[in-house]
């Protein structure tokens, strides 16, 4: 077997093992005890989401949260979908109607959206198909709205138009037309629209703008709310879309308006998260979300907007069409893990490497031990061999060579003791083999100065005795 250095038994060799292990150990806990990072997929650029995860993620990491955010930014949230479908984000901003991953759930609704259709009293447009052959006028819209609009007429027989041949557009169809919003007023006065249609959160600044626009250039004020009153069988024909209320008086209250509640449909800006984020961090997500609600919201309005998808039970929570994360319901129903739920894994982890590292260092004492005690035993087995080859030996010369051999054994055994403190049953031992081995030498070294013819005296058998024993054996 190949000998270890010596460097390896020494205390100083153990000291920086100790070090070394203490420091891993610590290097680990530090490891373990970092912020998790996750990367959000955040869209439209033109929307308020951005500036809303912008201001989340400044929260976060000014409250040295345990989560941080980095942010990939895209144009449309086609993209950010697209982000979470194929691995590159943990999160994203999805609008489900436009495209809904199919590794994605839900932890929020950013923003709830209802398409809201409004009129002067005077064109009498006061129902979904009445709109039929009339101009629409709208703001700054996305792809997205364009596409809900077509779908909702189209469920009532109609076709959109973005471009008319002439100037009075069909039966069927409604001509979309494009306003400015700080000319919605103008551009009812001198009819070039007949009605306004927004795709927005119903309690938006910019819905009450858009509704106040509308009612100042109407007679006495008077304007009409068109609503989907079949929006039940509109979600089941489309069931990314959802149904919303516009409750009655939220644009006014003397005279409330509007008088009654409407309902309408919409779409909704969801935060959401692969299916495979563990529910430990889409709970601290969801939790971070709202309880930071008040500092981002000094940030971006879009803040105030943010609510929990609504559902009966978890059953239906977790079966429904657009599905919400086992881990945003453990925040919403306030069944959050523990500490030993949330680290238990770890932990068990940390007890097993330490429970190998134990048995590790046991192995390694015992075979340091060992170690120490082969250089012990090579100089015992020698000590033995002299005992032997000494009875052989007649020359005088011969004889003290082993005399020498066995003071050169018996200072490297001294040495060792003092660098390795071998125990004292080894060290017994050796120095029995020392002293025999020198009273056989001794002995040898007497019979063969009385000659080595016929008549000299035989070389006596080695004596072993324990030390301290003063009895031949």
């Amino acid at each position: 077997m190949p000998k270890l250095p010596q460097w390896v038994f020494g205390r100083a060799t153990l000291a920086v093992g100790a070090i070394a292990v203490i420091l891993g150990a610590g290097a680990l806990a530090i490891y373990l005890a970092q912020a998790t990072t996750l990367v959000i997929a955040v869209a439209p650029r033109d929307g308020t989401e951005p500036a809303l995860i912008k201001a989340y993620a400044d929260a976060l990491d000014a409250g040295g949260e345990n989560v941080r955010l980095k942010i990939l930014s895209f144009d449309d949230v086609r993209e950010s979908a697209a982000a979470l479908q194929d691995g590159r984000a943990d999160l994203a901003v999805v609008r489900p109607d436009v495209d809904l991953p199919t590794n994605g759930l839900t932890l929020a609704i950013l923003r709830d959206q209802a398409m809201v259709i409004v009129s002067p009293e005077t064109t009498g447009i006061d129902a979904f198909p009445k709109l039929g052959g009339r101009r629409l006028g709208i703001a700054a819209h996305k792809d997205a709205d364009f596409s809900l609009l077509k779908n909702i007429l189209g469920y009532y027989g109609m076709t959109l138009e973005t471009d008319a041949p002439g100037t009075k557009v069909p039966v069927k169809s409604v001509l979309l037309v494009p306003v400015d919003a700080a000319q919605v007023g103008t551009a009812i006065q001198s009819r070039t629209v007949d009605a306004f249609v927004s795709i927005i959160a119903p309690s938006a600044p910019k819905a009450l703008a858009l509704v106040e626009a509308v009612k100042a250039v109407s007679k006495g004020g008077k304007v009409n709310f068109v609503g989907v009153p079949d929006d039940g069988a509109v979600i089941e024909r489309f069931p990314r879309l959802q149904a919303v209320t516009i409750p009655g008086g939220l644009f006014g209250g003397h005279p409330k308006l509007p008088d009654d509640d409407v309902k309408t449909v919409g779409a909704s800006y969801r935060l959401m998260a692969r299916a495979s984020l563990s529910r430990v961090v889409a709970a601290d997500v969801t939790q971070h979300l709202f309880e930071m609600r008040t500092a981002a919201a000094k940030s971006s309005d879009a803040a105030e907007y943010v609510l929990a998808p609504a559902y009966d039970t978890t059953a239906a929570a977790t079966s429904a069409r657009i599905p919400i994360h086992p881990g945003a319901i453990d925040y919403y129903e306030r069944e959050q893990h523990s500490f030993v739920d949330r680290y238990g894994d770890t932990l068990y982890l940390l007890a097993a490497l330490a429970g190998g590292l134990a048995s590790a260092v046991a192995w390694l004492r015992q075979r340091l031990a060992g170690a120490r005690r082969e250089r012990i035993d090579e100089v015992t087995d020698r000590l033995l061999e002299i005992i032997e080859e000494a009875r052989t030996l007649r020359e005088p010369e011969a004889i003290e060579a082993l005399n020498i051999e066995i003071d050169r054994l018996a200072t490297d055994v001294v040495r060792y003791a003092r660098e390795r403190e071998p125990e004292m049953r080894t060290m017994a031992a050796v120095g029995i083999a020392i002293e025999t081995a020198k009273a056989t030498v001794v002995d040898c070294r007497n019979a063969a100065s009385g000659g080595g013819g016929p008549g000299s005296q035989p070389i006596p058998r080695p004596r072993l005795h324990l030390a301290g024993d003063g009895v031949p054996s």
